[in-house]
């Protein structure tokens, strides 16, 4: 009997330690900093790439078996303290109408909203076109026994905007898009409030089926000058971040390149936000309010340098961390193709062994 009390005992710890970054995200002091990576799952998992020789990008996303397998690898495989839904920033374009083919070279839209200068009327909401997600939520949720957190997220509203606009990536700059938001503002305010009602709706619906922590990522916040982001899409961050943390679900909002920016960044907007790697780390806390934490940082090109020195940037951000506990270990972007995953278990091992 007392052995059987131990084993539950031992159960019970082993899933409270798996909450490890909700608690960070709650303000409380951890053992160790949390760690997980902006895309964790796929690109360099072993068995990912081998389910991406039988299936496609497209289809693992609609195949609520498959979409489970890949968004728990990396719990697996490199033993992070989170997975993250496997999906796509821009599905939400699907549900207003967008036709979007999955490539090796990217997301290609069939027809790009820039040419149109009623750009709004042309989109044709339909937000079923999202339940596939929730059946894939329900199915991942269905396979955690441990208590491990699973991450939504969505597209911020200038990034899903300069794919609809644009149809496709060019070097990330989406001139075509930001020529069309400067010509067009009254075009552009109609859209961005579209995708905003859209974007509440589907991050409400992935918290209703079990996310626990949320995640905006707005890769292309740097394509416009800081005072026309802040003053025309950060009040669409601020409509979708309430909503979230209206159901008591923590938020993380990542603005790659809004540098100075980072000061308009409200508490009731998210609870943490997460810096790019083109930031010091320690400037940006100068920067951000005080009541909001910090994630990432790390440059993602470091995942192929020595162990050494990866150790080094790891031990840099250890002051902060002993004095202030409000950081989560994360990359200052996604994981790059082709990075040493021998590199990402390095980092998760040692934060594990040595903080």
């Amino acid at each position: 009997m007392y052995f059987l009390y131990l084993c539950n005992d031992f159960v019970q710890r082993q899933y409270d330690m798996n909450d490890l970054i909700l608690r960070t995200l709650q303000g409380k002091k951890t053992e160790r900093p949390a760690v997980w990576f902006m895309r964790q799952a796929g690109r360099v998992l072993p068995d990912y790439l081998k389910l991406r020789d039988l299936h496609s990008f497209d289809e693992i996303m609609h195949t609520p078996d498959l979409c489970a397998q890949v968004t728990l690898m990396p719990v697996h495989t490199i033993g992070v303290d989170a997975a993250i839904l496997f999906s796509d920033i821009l599905v939400v374009p699907t549900a207003m109408g967008a036709n979007i083919s999955w490539t090796d070279k990217g997301p290609v839209f069939s027809t790009p909203l820039c040419q149109y200068s009623d750009a709004s009327k042309q989109l044709k909401p339909d937000a079923s076109k999202l339940d596939y997600i929730y059946r894939n939520i329900d199915e991942i949720k269905s396979r955690i026994s441990d208590g491990t957190p699973l991450i939504g997220f969505c597209g911020g509203p200038l990034t899903t905007l300069c794919y609809m606009l644009q149809g496709r990536s060019t070097d990330n700059q989406f001139n075509d898009a930001v020529s069309y938001i400067f010509s067009n503002p009254a075009e552009t305010d109609r859209l961005i409030e579209a995708l905003t009602e859209m974007t509440i709706e589907y991050a409400r619906n992935q918290v209703k089926h079990g996310v626990q922590l949320f995640q905006i990522f707005e890769t292309n916040a740097g394509v416009l000058p800081q005072n026309e982001y802040i003053a025309h899409f950060m009040p669409a961050i601020q409509r979708i971040g309430q909503a979230v943390k209206e159901m008591g679900v923590p938020v993380i909002y990542f603005a790659k390149s809004l540098g100075l920016g980072l000061q308009a960044v409200t508490p009731d907007m998210c609870d943490f936000v997460s810096i790019d790697w083109q930031m010091d780390f320690y400037e940006a806390r100068k920067l951000v309010n005080p009541a909001i934490g910090l994630q990432g940082n790390l440059d993602p090109r470091i995942l192929f340098a020595s162990e050494e020195i990866i150790q080094q940037k790891l031990e840099s951000y250890r002051p902060y961390w002993e004095e202030h506990h409000n950081w989560i270990l994360n990359l200052g972007h996604g994981v790059p193709p082709q990075a040493p995953l021998k590199s990402l278990q390095f980092i998760t091992n040692y934060v594990k062994r040595s903080w």
